[in-house]
């Protein structure tokens, strides 16, 4: 399962840097789809990691602080590398 959720954890980084690569396409470009496409990806992987993160907490017993800096990085650019390197290896 921890295994599963570095993955996902890098997997979540890059789809959010992606994304950000996207928006400058669809607002100045006129180019929706590339932007459509990474944001669905990028949903469903915040989505899974969020679960994961929630399920693992559960299943090896972190205390909240460990959660609650693991669910924030998801939340900022390069965080889930971060998370991934300090509390998922």
């Amino acid at each position: 399962m921890l295994k599963f959720l570095r993955v996902t954890a890098i997997l979540e980084g890059i789809s959010y840097l992606l994304f950000g690569l996207t928006m400058p396409l669809k607002y100045m470009l006129d180019m929706p789809l590339p932007n459509k496409i990474v944001g669905n990806a990028h949903g469903l992987l915040f989505v899974l990691y969020c679960v994961l993160v929630v399920l693992a907490a559960m299943k090896f017993k972190w205390d909240f602080k460990k959660t609650f800096w693991l669910l924030l990085a998801s939340l900022i650019p390069f965080g889930t590398f971060w998370a991934e390197k300090k509390y998922l290896r």
